[in-house]
């Protein structure tokens, strides 16, 4: 049996964003997940049963220690030569260019996903310089790169870091529309909630989304802000578990995202840059209206004033105005917002749409290798 080798750098996004994707693909193929090790027996329970099987590789995402980065580098090579697969995708930076140079020099087919830029990129100008030269190296040695949105991709088409050729642009990660679906609340509905989604840390724009809470608190007594997620940055833990306010909530993390999703009327996403918001995503499929910065990755899930809002990215004053904007809409307008948020995620980011385009590039290399 052919082997597909998925190396990603986490099993919770491998188990919420890639599952049908492998789903489809173990039914045709012996497929390996390399991640770091988990403590998550449920969702390895899980793909062992559809008989996947793991490779672990341990790193830290963030960690920017150049010989920590070639021993992820080293393990990759020797994982990759011991499961001597027939193609290899890969996701996430570290992946991305340390996967796909080993795969390169074993001879493996290697398709990558940039799902986003990453902080290398939002770096000072020698980490920038870094992270652009090493992604370059692993685009070059990938056969198909695949991109979440068309800044991303142009970026990378005209620093000469990819050919045109050899990518193509996909909705993101697309979203599962039967299992994200508009649910009935089962909360009062007297008081507006926004929810902030996401891994708390600065660049996440959890600063600005505090601030505007505090304010807009004062002015209005029927919203509450709620944060949901996991901290990323240890400094906002004393910030956020210290705060008075009963109005703005930390709701810790959740196994199952929907139930926070449910229970609100917005999602909003400050981010300062995302390959495609999977929170925007999911919240749309949910029959949610949206407020988010204006960047790559926001902006083509959100059609302003049709289903939501989009503000100036870092500026605490543009989101403040836009969700006051959203604030003062009558539920009848709340209500057709979120009802456009389902049609346009179904019409433009059924993750159907990414598993056919995966299962495209695969069979194609396979039937190459012949």
């Amino acid at each position: 049996m052919k082997k597909v080798l998925i190396i990603a750098n986490h099993i919770d996004w491998v188990y919420s964003l890639r599952k049908e994707l492998i789903e489809k693909l173990s039914e045709i193929y012996r497929v390996i997940i390399c991640i770091p090790e988990c403590k998550d027996n449920n969702k390895l329970d899980y793909f062992k049963s559809i008989n996947v099987d793991f490779a672990f590789v341990n790193f830290q995402g963030r960690d920017k220690n150049p010989f920590k980065d070639i021993g992820v580098f080293i393990k990759y090579l020797n994982t990759i030569k011991s499961l001597n697969p027939n193609v290899i995708i890969t996701y996430t930076i570290k992946p991305n260019i340390y996967g796909s140079i080993a795969g390169k020099l074993l001879r493996k087919k290697v398709v990558i996903n940039v799902t986003g830029l990453g902080t290398g990129f939002h770096s000072n100008k020698v980490v920038k310089l870094i992270a652009k030269n090493l992604y370059s190296i692993g685009c070059k040695a990938s056969y198909h790169v695949f991109f979440q949105n068309t800044n991303n991709m142009s970026l990378f088409i005209n620093n000469k870091m990819v050919e045109r050729s050899k990518c193509s642009l996909i909705p993101g990660s697309g979203v599962n529309i039967e299992k994200f679906k508009p649910m009935e609340k089962t909360k009062e509905h007297d008081i507006i909630r926004f929810l902030f989604i996401g891994r708390i840390m600065k660049e996440k724009g959890i600063e600005e989304y505090l601030q505007v809470a505090e304010s807009l608190i004062k002015k209005y007594s029927n919203i509450e802000f709620q944060i949901l997620g996991s901290f990323e940055e240890d400094r906002y833990k004393d910030i956020i578990y210290d705060n008075k306010n009963k109005r703005i909530k930390y709701l810790g993390r959740s196994d199952d995202v929907r139930n926070e999703i449910r229970e609100v009327d917005c999602i909003v996403n400050p981010s300062y840059h995302e390959g495609m918001s999977n929170v925007l995503l999911e919240g749309a499929a949910m029959g949610k209206p949206l407020i988010a910065s204006n960047i790559p990755g926001c902006k083509e899930i959100i059609e302003e004033g049709y289903n939501g809002y989009l503000f100036e990215p870092k500026s605490v004053e543009s989101m403040e105005e836009k969700l006051i904007q959203f604030i003062e809409l009558d539920e009848e307008s709340k209500e057709i917002m979120g009802k456009n948020s389902r049609k346009k995620v179904e019409k433009e980011f059924d993750r159907n749409i990414v598993i056919n385009e995966y299962m495209k590039v695969i069979n194609d290399i396979l039937k190459e290798g012949r």
